[in-house]
């Protein structure tokens, strides 16, 4: 009788584990690899799979211990990375950065042969992008320590040593840690060509990178056919990228992705319909993808669309109650009813889960700003400045505080500060133009107000064939603009130009009573007074509170009856703009998902929010509108 073979064959058991763990049955997987370790007597591959069974069931102190108090981490790199993501799932920065700690950052260092030399036995297991993971890791720790200037560097020293490293760009872009022109610099400085197979594959990662950059900063076409390079100028290497296959540009437009990063240019164009449709389309497909949802909630804000984000903040905390993102629909939604106190509790609890969420932190100074409580409201900017240095929009929140308490010489500072940063914002150019406007410098309130007029109708310029015919109107959203126009224009008795601009932002808001009582004004101010009467008389049809204007029609009429006659300079008149209250109202932007919610109008009421996500600025209490309020809104604003 042949004797039976007492060899056991543990390459059977070893495959058992890996076929459960690719089932999702942790626990099976974790019985049989406990086994496989202790007959291998306690193999260092066999170890590794067990604290990966061990992670995988997110028993993450048992996992790291299981490596470091064998030494693993300092023999074999896969057990040093996958102790180093314990800790950190752990909440064990400082541990987790000391495991990091001696990681070599030059990425033409083989830190595996070195491993191989020390006896590694998963080497050849071990991927060679194992470096780029690992610097990942450490600038995730670094970020959870609050130090984001290091972060950075690991994230960007991650990107150098594998291209393909999207997590690490991920950070970089939506955590703001960079402003839009080092955005650029950075993915210029990529070696794609180098690790790139092909120029193919090397046009479609710089094509997919330049999308998901930053489009708040000025107007841009949302076609995203357009690379960069034929946006805006370049440096000479941007010359050198291939231009994407046209099978692969059609392909990837209908990539969820890449249809998102098309609706977040639309949005900052203030295009919220088109915006709206595009994200809508994309849930539908994918109902709660995380990548579309702010941009999603903030065309609902900006829209009005209270009873739907109702239905969809109550579904996302239902499924995902531990994403920030939830809450911040939730916040959203009462910021939208008026209801501000609940919106500051639950995004404040958005911040909690994840706290560089610039979106939630915009909207929670929004609340603030909506109730007129400006020193609460700045200092929740502030905190969302600490953490999206890379953003403007925080920034631009402060100076429209500051300039709201009459603190213009601090206000003009912040925006000064954050159009550093976006110098092509329109809304940050509007917004240096009425400061200066407030300090009666006219021609250069007027060279403001043209320059962010000239930049809207840039970016409505790649949307509108302007062969033949005037310019494309801007966005409603930009009505205040051409009425802040309109009044600088009368300041500087450009009397034709100014009703022109006004009768721009009829178009755009054809029911604005103070609209049509500034085109009364200046009709009175021509010497036309049947004109004045019949727009003032439209004025007071569609508010007929309106002091200012119930007065000017009073001089107006009696100048008809022959009883008395107008001033002809505007300044002599006894209701003048200055003496009403310095032509100055607030109608903001939202917060970006980017979100960036509303301000106030005229009457104080709460305006609806926008993304932040980011940021456009017109969403917020950025729009100060140059534009003349009766004396009752005067003393409702008390000192503005």
């Amino acid at each position: 009788m042949k004797p039976e073979d007492s060899s056991l064959n543990l390459d059977f058991y070893r495959k058992l584990v890996r076929t459960y763990v690719d089932l999702h049955q942790y626990g099976t997987a974790y019985f049989w690899a406990d086994k496989v370790v202790s007959l291998s007597n306690e193999d260092p591959k066999d170890l590794y799979w067990l604290a990966q069974c061990m992670y995988l069931m997110k028993q993450y102190h048992r996992a790291a211990h299981l490596i470091l108090s064998r030494g693993l981490d300092k023999t074999h790199m896969l057990c040093h990375y996958l102790a180093a993501r314990c800790l950190l799932e752990a909440g064990e920065l400082e541990e987790a950065l000391s495991v990091l700690q001696d990681l070599e950052t030059d990425c033409n260092t083989n830190v595996t042969s070195s491993y191989a030399a020390s006896g590694d036995s998963l080497v050849k297991d071990t991927p060679a992008n194992i470096r780029s993971s690992m610097l990942y890791l450490k600038g995730c720790v670094y970020e959870a320590l609050d130090n984001r200037g290091l972060a950075s560097q690991c994230y960007k020293q991650a990107l150098q040593c594998d291209v393909h490293c999207v997590e690490a760009f991920e950070a970089l872009v939506q955590h703001q840690m960079l402003s839009s022109s080092e955005e650029r610099e950075l993915l210029e400085s990529l070696p794609m060509a180098r690790q790139c197979p092909s120029k193919n594959e090397q046009a479609i990662l710089h094509f997919l990178y330049e999308c998901r950059m930053k489009k708040y900063d000025r107007p841009a076409p949302p076609n995203p056919c357009i690379t960069t390079k034929n946006v805006t100028a370049m440096s000479p290497t941007s010359s050198s990228i291939p231009a994407v296959p046209p099978a692969a540009l059609q392909a990837l437009a209908a990539n969820p992705d890449v249809a998102t990063w098309k609706a977040e240019r639309h949005y900052y164009n203030c295009d919220h319909r088109e915006c709206s449709r595009i994200t809508e389309s994309v849930l539908k497909r994918d109902p709660c993808r995380p990548g579309c949802l702010p941009v999603h909630i903030a065309c609902m804000v900006e829209m009005n669309k209270s009873n739907e984000l109702f239905y969809l903040a109550h579904r996302l905390v239902d499924l995902y109650p531990r994403m920030a993102i939830s809450w911040f629909a939730v916040g959203c939604y009462y910021y939208i009813i008026g209801k501000n106190d609940l919106a500051r509790s639950y995004l404040g609890k958005a911040t909690t889960l994840e706290k560089p969420f610039g979106p939630a932190w915009l909207a929670y100074g929004h609340s603030f700003a909506a109730d007129r409580e400006h020193d609460q409201a700045i200092t929740a900017y502030f905190k969302a400045s600490q953490l999206m240095k890379g953003c403007h929009l925080p920034l631009l929140y402060i100076g429209l505080e500051c300039g709201l308490t009459s603190n213009i010489p601090l206000a003009l500072k912040f925006f000064s500060q954050a159009r550093m940063i976006a110098p092509e914002d329109p809304f940050v150019i509007h917004e240096m133009g009425v400061v200066a406007f407030q300090n009666q410098d006219y021609t250069a309130a007027e060279e403001h107000f043209l320059e962010a007029l000239n930049r809207v109708r840039e970016g409505r310029s790649n949307l509108v064939s302007t062969s033949s015919g005037p310019p494309p109107l801007p966005p409603d959203r930009w009505e205040p603009l051409l009425n802040n126009l309109g009044h600088v224009c009368r300041k500087l008795r450009k009397y034709d130009e100014a009703l022109e601009y006004h009768r721009q932002a009829l178009v755009l808001s054809p029911l604005n009573s103070s609209t049509y009582t500034a085109i009364g004004y200046v009709q009175a101010l021509q010497c036309r007074p049947a004109d004045a009467v019949e727009s003032l008389h439209k004025a007071l049809g569609l508010r007929p509170d309106d002091t200012f204007a119930t007065t000017m029609l009073g001089y107006v009429v009696d100048r008809l009856a022959g009883e008395s006659s107008l001033p002809s300079h505007e300044d002599s008149l006894t209701l003048n703009e200055d003496s009403e209250h310095g032509d100055v109202i607030t109608d903001s932007p939202s917060c970006t998902i980017p979100v960036t919610p509303t301000s106030r109008n005229q009457t104080g009421d709460a305006k609806p929010l926008e993304m932040v996500t980011p940021n456009d600025t017109l969403n917020q209490e950025s729009l100060l509108e140059v534009e003349m309020q009766d004396s009752s809104a005067q003393t409702h604003d008390g000192s503005s």
